[in-house]
């Protein structure tokens, strides 16, 4: 390995005192590969080895919590007991080579799609239509009932149960990318005048208490919880840098082991407000204060860009998305001294496919999202 890339394989502690044997890791990315019914498919656990392989921490796809919170064709499920058994399949590949499994637990609110859900029911903080995975046209959620809250408090902790049974080492509480936690947090979804819409927190923080305490019932000190966010939303009013810092000074005070960023670019900046034109992980690391580890991550494609991201010291860990889908080597290229090798375009015509799940490889070949191509398309 070439020393300067050292840094990246430098091992990293939790606040719970497990250790990652380095910086990397696996984001949680869509793969639209489960069968119909979120049960683990052998094209799923086949991708979810290869990539888990060489990374310090590996995250699942995002998997609903109950039916009703289906976003993607194919997704994974925790919703029920039933999914177990496959779970376990799917923790021992993600294991096998010494990564730390993580599933990314989630409820898709008014993202949920009709299509896949029980009676095309779709409920999220306040009625809304919009369009959302793949939809050509918008659908309608209707707002969610103070019951179905406390249920969908309850099935977040019943997922992390299940997790837990399957044998995985923590969770990851999916409270980004518009989806049900990031909406009630978010005044552009959540237009609520009950407990739920004037503090507007309080549902995430009743999300991560229950999965604390479900910890407590069935796991020891070593599961690992996390909590991913987006830091602004283009809406408007929706969430801003202001909202934000509130929302991370909340989380530094729970049990989290990780606070992860969703961002398409890890050194983008802040679009407007007090903090407009700042660079949004500086503002975060500085707002976490040292309290647990922040995962960056956001178009990191070649070695360099990994280490720049790294060397800005406002992140400990970086996920890879895109560049590992492109490469699964990704990681080992540069632990060989191979990093010139890595892949770092998409190749329509590469006879491996990239090594992608069929489904996966076709939504990269329709340009479903956005990658430097070989083609130029």
């Amino acid at each position: 390995m070439n020393e300067k890339f050292a840094t990246l394989f430098e091992t990293v502690e939790l606040p719970n005192k497990v250790q990652l044997k380095n910086k990397f890791v696996l984001a949680p990315l869509t793969h639209v590969t489960s069968h119909d019914d979120g049960t683990v498919s052998e094209d799923e656990i086949n991708y979810m080895e290869q990539r888990s392989q060489d990374v310090g921490l590996s995250i699942s796809a995002a998997s609903n919590v109950t039916d009703l919170g289906k976003a993607f064709p194919g997704q994974p499920s925790v919703a029920h007991d039933t999914d177990i058994e496959g779970l376990k399949k799917l923790a021992n590949v993600m294991k096998k080579n010494g990564a730390k499994a993580v599933v990314q637990i989630h409820h898709g609110g008014a993202q949920s799609l009709p299509n896949w859900t029980p009676n095309g029911d779709v409920a999220a903080p306040s009625p809304i239509s919009m369009k959302s995975f793949g939809e050509t046209e918008e659908h309608h959620a209707r707002e969610i009932t103070h019951d179905e809250i406390l249920e969908t408090i309850k099935a977040f902790g019943e997922a992390t149960r299940r997790v837990i049974e399957a044998g995985f080492d923590g969770v990851e509480i999916h409270g980004a990318n518009h989806y049900l936690i990031h909406q009630f947090v978010s005044p552009y979804y959540n237009r609520r005048t009950d407990e739920w819409g004037t503090d507007k927190f309080k549902f995430a923080r009743e999300v991560v208490d229950e999965v604390v305490n479900v910890k407590k019932q069935y796991a020891d000190d070593s599961f690992i919880i996390g909590y991913r966010f987006s830091p602004e939303e283009a809406e408007s009013p929706g969430i801003s840098m202001e909202i934000t810092e509130s929302l991370v000074k909340t989380l530094v005070e729970k049990p989290l082991d990780y606070l992860h960023v969703s961002l398409m670019d890890v050194h983008s900046k802040t679009r407007e407000g007090k903090y407009a034109e700042e660079t949004r992980i500086e503002l975060l690391h500085r707002w976490i204060d040292g309290r647990m580890p922040l995962i960056g991550i956001g178009s990191i494609f070649t070695a360099e860009q990994a280490l720049e991201a790294i060397n800005t010291k406002q992140i400990e860990l970086l996920a890879l998305g895109r560049g590992i889908l492109l490469d699964y080597q990704f990681v080992s290229k540069i632990e060989e001294g191979k990093e010139d090798e890595i892949i770092s375009y998409f190749d329509p015509n590469r006879e491996d496919k990239h090594h992608l799940p069929p489904k996966l490889w076709e939504q990269f070949n329709q340009g479903f999202y956005p990658l430097p191509r070989k083609d130029g398309k």
